[in-house]
């Protein structure tokens, strides 16, 4: 599938900053499950710094601007073709080992409700078939978690949504990586784009979801808010143990002020 993507950041300050430096990791992964046709990220009035993919086979790059700052706005342009690989993910080079995701950050720490939910929903399946585990695991919090705009903010945690029993994907990307973990399986937060049918207008062209590591597989990836692999309708951004991690923007801003943030995003069949 070709997929276009027009996303475009504002950030308003008032009164204006003494200066803002953004991390972006903005560009699509490189991976036989999708090639970028062209792509453009642009931040208008900023300085933009070389780029280098960092462990985890992320594309980073830095932005400055200087003060005084009123708005920075962050516009992403592109084309994309993807292919269907079943949810695994093919041909992307890291230098990170797997065992690094074992480790839990405060969006996905273990706590008693999540362990309950990791232990009921592997219930009676081998230790030994872990793609059944993944399966079971992303099923198990799909149904705990109905997805619900508007009830969770970015900072709730995982057992918080949990308690919710509502949440977006955000959430339920948390909560998979946070039972997977609990499993033993290593486990990290996957930021992208997502396009989606009339069927499915419900979802944000802004997705997340969270990968697995299986022995056999390698990197597998869930949506538990569809209940399903990324298939070629997803178009990946990057990854970390939690949102806070993997957000595809990051900024360090000199100055005490008010932030409003303005989001525009499409995300289009192109016909071939």
């Amino acid at each position: 599938m070709r997929l276009r993507v027009e996303h475009s950041s504002t950030y308003r300050f008032e009164p204006p900053m003494r200066g803002v430096v953004q991390s972006l990791r903005l560009r699509p992964s490189q991976c036989e499950n999708q090639a970028a046709v062209d792509w453009l990220v642009t931040v208008d009035g900023a300085s933009v710094g070389s780029g280098f993919r960092d462990g985890a086979g992320d594309w980073v790059e830095t932005a400055m601007l200087l003060g005084p700052v009123e708005t920075v706005t962050v516009n992403v342009q592109g084309v994309v073709q993807t292919t269907d690989m079943g949810g695994v993910l093919r041909g992307h080079r890291e230098r990170i080992h797997p065992e690094a995701y074992l480790r839990p950050t405060r969006a996905t720490r273990a706590e008693r409700t999540l362990i309950e939910l990791a232990s009921s929903a592997i219930e009676g399946i081998s230790p030994e078939a872990d793609l059944d585990r993944a399966h079971a695991l992303c099923h198990g919090v799909r149904d705990a978690i109905t997805y619900t705009p508007g009830k969770t903010e970015h900072g709730t945690t995982a057992a918080e949504a949990l308690a919710l029993g509502h949440g977006v994907c955000q959430d339920h990307a948390h909560t998979l990586v946070a039972v997977a973990l609990i499993a033993g399986i290593p486990a990290r937060y996957v930021t992208g784009y997502l396009f989606s049918s009339e069927e499915d207008a419900d979802h944000e062209a802004s997705h997340a979801w969270a990968e697995l590591f299986l022995k056999d597989l390698g990197w597998v990836g869930f949506d538990a808010s569809n209940g399903t692999c990324p298939d070629d309708r997803y178009i990946r951004i990057g990854s970390g143990g939690d949102a806070s991690e993997a957000s595809p923007i990051r900024s360090i801003a000199r100055g005490a002020s008010e932030e409003v943030l303005d989001v525009t995003l499409a995300v289009n069949q192109v016909q071939q």
